[in-house]
């Protein structure tokens, strides 16, 4: 035996597993994925022995071939022969349990029982007779606590006991004599061909026509036929299929087990039973379910996590912060007071009055960013000498919207820039002359800037702008630095703070046992559409991010749902779709009273969910019924901290390394296509190369950028959606990287500056994409934003699809049909506005009806039946 030894740790789902893993490795271990699936793996070492290694097999029920969970435990435990199994029985539930252990007992290893979860037991009174327990089942049985780590070191030694003395199980005889007799006659035929320890094992399978456990033994027609004759006379004298019988048959011998070993206390419900009474209730299940996962979302999305993304996103990569109250209290009072005189807006209305007045204003707001004070006072002299005063001038918050008399922005403009509604009153400064214009622009150049106060700490681009500037770095290498790399890693970071709160919430949840009761409750809808409960857990996670979304599928059995589910769940809007929807809003409604936007694009992700799910169940690859709902419902307990704070972390660091890898090239990427270019601007070289860095580079250089010439060609996909201008293209594009860099990329690409997207220039700019000939088109807009909300995810989450499907022909295929189904929802919104609006009627609309009627057919048409090409169970063996 080598050095190392290895012990598997196998059992049932929610019965402690985890948490001794976690407690005997304190999971500084290895965690990938078994060979071939997405059922992860995890192997680690003992903390007290480093040539004791643990590997953590899936949670199953039994050992039948019938989820990848189940192969890969049956194959790791009988092809790669682990020194020992300790098999952790939740005694809460420990009828269920044992039929996994009397199966694991038969496959020819050495094998210790561990009673978990005793402690819970003896509050109901109950009580296990482990010695008698131990000679029934023929192997070491302890009781131990994996949550209050109880008799832990002794489960490991009596495990490493019997892996050194080799000392194996060859299970137990517990099926009915017939059974047996048959089991003897089928090892006779087999006992040449497998090893001694494996005999019960495959006679068991064969007798079950388990077909893949059949596979590797290459057995003969013939010897398939003797053995065949055996199991058929068994299954004539008990009138059923032979998986059934042996079923049948254990379950009948735990239940004599149970009779010997356990004592149970007079029935009464329990503390878990009476709360289960009303949670899972089908009156209140779902009510109650609502009322928690509310509080959650706002309590991680709104009251904790919002605020501090914000800060992360505007502090730590935009303003920079304040480490001294009075530094920052002095910079605020002084930030206050020099907005209160309104400068800016003094000096732009002065200067436009001039212009109106026919006095040449070329170069003056130049002139006054720079603070040139010979032109500012030549440009007022000659103002003053005309007699130019601006009157009545209109002042800004700080989005750039204009400000009425009761302090709220004017959202709605004319073509002028004016409001819409002639009776709101604006806030203006009554008069401006030169005088006033020289002061304001002397001023507005010594606007407060939180570097001159006490305390300050500039934000991670402004420090790394200015030590590369410092060491000598060319602008591109800056560019690429601050916003490439610096960039694309705070748009990972920003959203750490509210996935924090999120996993910490939802790991609580978890670990107490009440999502087990969610999966229950909500698969009562969701089987209605082809999919499990267990689906919906991962979908409502997508409402704050997709990525922890797609990881939450690890928990769905079935290959094919988790693979849909995976698919799907991000078109639940995140988040990141916040300033999306917020656009969208202003554009029609002005701003936060288009309440019903936000919940029509959820109505949309749900419905673009319900109707993915009923077309794929009709095809091939996802055909089926859903995996039967099987989910042990543990008694409710406060988690383990360390288990507790273990699961967060796993999954926080799993986006930072995967998602944050991915969305850093992909901003590099992007970085690079909207840099670089071709200098075709008036008076330009066309010459290739860093288009900011070039002489004479207008502000719309990006128009010239490789990023414009990519968007030109993929606009062209946006014809039957209503807009093949490359803006929107690129806006698209880049907001593959995060979603809510649609709504800056436009920004940017349009000239808007640093406007977001509660700014009614946004909004005004954003509805020009979609005017056309002076009318707003509803349709093409709406096209536009439902294709960018359902089409494929940002970069983070298409990592963690990647490494959930972890097949890259699965990877493809989910993006595509993300997109492309994106893509058709558009094409037939803007198609069939504009039929019933316009009139217009051509090819695009017939290929739109042809669409809509054949997602009518699938939804509609019923259920195909597929040849089952791959049986887990055969009818017969020859």
């Amino acid at each position: 035996m080598a050095d190392t030894i290895n012990i598997a740790l196998a059992g049932n789902p929610n019965c402690g597993k985890t948490t001794l893993f976690n407690e005997l490795t304190g999971s500084n271990g290895y965690v990938g994925n078994w060979p071939g699936v997405t059922v992860e793996k995890k192997e680690a070492t003992w903390k007290k022995d480093k040539n004791v290694l643990f590997t953590d097999l899936p949670g199953i029920y039994s050992m039948s071939p019938y989820s990848p969970e189940e192969v890969v435990s049956r194959d790791f435990v009988i092809n790669e022969k682990p020194d020992a199994i300790i098999n952790l029985i939740d005694v809460t539930n420990i009828e269920r349990n044992l039929y996994l252990a009397t199966q694991i007992l038969e496959a020819g290893r050495p094998v210790v029982i561990g009673l978990n979860m005793c402690d819970l037991l003896k509050e109901r009174g109950d009580v296990i007779n482990t010695t008698l327990l131990s000679e029934r089942l023929g192997v070491d049985v302890l009781e131990v606590s994996a949550l209050r780590n109880t008799n832990i070191t002794e489960l490991v030694n009596a495990a490493i006991a019997v892996g050194k003395q080799n000392k194996v199980s060859q299970g137990i005889k517990l099926f009915s004599p017939e059974v047996e007799s048959a089991l003897e006659a089928i090892a006779s035929e087999i006992e040449a061909d497998v090893e001694p320890q494996t005999l019960r094992w495959y006679s068991i399978k064969l007798f079950e026509r388990d077909a893949e456990a059949i596979k590797p033994l290459n057995l003969s027609e013939e010897r398939l036929a003797k053995i065949e004759a055996h199991i058929a006379r068994v299954e004539e004298a008990r009138d059923d299929d032979s998986e059934s019988i042996i079923t049948s048959d254990r379950y009948e011998w735990i239940s004599s087990i149970m009779e010997e070993c356990v004592t149970k206390a007079p029935a009464k419900l329990t503390i878990s039973q009476k709360i289960d009474k009303v949670v899972t209730s089908r009156l209140l299940g779902i009510p109650i379910f609502i009322a928690v996962m509310s509080f959650m979302y706002w309590f991680a999305l709104v009251a904790v996590g919002t605020p501090a993304t914000n800060w992360v996103n505007d502090k730590l990569f935009d303003e920079g912060f304040f480490v001294s109250a009075a530094g920052s209290n002095a910079y605020t009072e002084a930030k206050d007071a020099w907005d209160a005189e309104h400068y800016g807006d003094k000096v732009d209305g002065f200067i436009a009055a001039a212009e109106e007045a026919g006095i040449d204003t070329e170069g003056v707001a130049d002139a006054v960013a720079a603070k040139d004070t010979e032109a500012i006072n030549k440009f007022a002299a000659a103002a003053k000498e005309a007699g130019v005063v601006a009157k009545d001038v209109p002042i800004h918050d700080g989005d750039g919207n204009l400000v009425d008399v009761n302090d709220k922005p004017v959202t709605k403009l004319d073509a002028e820039g004016m409001p819409a509604d002639k009776s709101v009153q604006l806030q203006t400064i009554d008069k401006i002359d030169a005088d006033d214009f020289v002061t304001a622009a002397a001023a507005s150049a010594e606007e407060p800037t939180a570097e001159d106060f006490e305390g300050y700490v500039p934000s991670i681009p402004a420090a790394v702008e200015t030590w590369l500037n410092g060491a000598g770095a060319s602008p591109m290498v800056v560019s690429l630095v601050k916003e490439g790399i610096v960039g694309g890693v705070g748009a990972v970071l920003g959203f750490i703070p509210q996935m924090f709160v999120l996993f910490v919430l939802l790991c609580f949840l978890e670990d107490c046992g009440y999502m087990s009761r969610v999966a229950f409750v909500m698969d009562r809808v969701f089987r209605r559409f082809g999919l499990s409960g267990k689906s919906f857990i991962p979908m409502l996670v997508s409402s704050g991010c997709g990525v922890p979304g797609v990881l939450a599928t690890k928990t769905i059995e079935n290959e094919n749902d988790r693979r849909m589910t995976a698919m799907l769940t991000t078109m639940i809007p995140c988040g990141a779709k916040q300033p999306i929807i917020a656009l969208v809003m202003g554009v029609l409604l002005g701003g936060s009273k288009a309440w019903w936007i936000a919940p029509m694009f959820y109505f949309l992700g749900l419905l673009s969910i319900i109707v993915s799910a009923i077309m794929l169940k009709k095809t091939k690859p996802f055909a089926g019924e859903p995996a039967p709902f099987v989910m042990e419902l543990p008694d409710y307990h406060f988690p383990a901290l360390k288990s507790w704070w273990l699961h967060v972390w796993e999954r926080v660091s799993a986006y930072i390394k995967k998602a944050g890898t991915i969305i850093f090239l992909a901003a590099v990427g992007i970085w690079v296509l909207s840099r670089f270019g071709w200098a075709n601007w008036d008076g330009g070289s066309g010459a290739f190369g860093f288009l900011e860095g070039m002489e004479g580079a207008p502000k719309e250089y990006m128009d010239h950028s490789l990023l414009a010439a990519v968007g030109s060609w993929v606009g062209t996909i946006f014809i039957p959606l209503g807009n093949n201008s490359w803006q929107a293209a690129s806006a698209s594009i880049s907001a593959l990287i995060a979603k809510e860099n649609l709504v800056s990329t436009f920004g940017a690409l349009y000239g808007l500056g640093d406007a977001g997207e509660n700014s009614v220039s946004m909004w005004n700019g954003f509805a020009n994409m979609f005017t056309f000939g002076g009318t707003l088109h509803l349709g093409a807009m709406l096209a536009f934003v439902a294709f960018n909300m359902l089409n494929a995810p940002c970069f983070a989450a298409m990592g963690t699809i990647r490494k959930q499907m972890d097949d890259p022909k699965w990877f493809w295929f989910a993006i595509g049909y993300e997109c492309g189904f994106g893509w058709v929802v558009g094409m037939i919104i803007y198609q069939l506005y504009d039929w019933f609006t316009f009139g217009h009627f051509g090819l695009w609309t017939v290929i739109a009806l042809i669409a809509l009627g054949g997602m009518l057919f699938q939804l509609f048409r019923p259920m195909p039946k597929w040849d089952k090409a791959d049986e887990k169970i055969l009818d017969k063996l020859a």
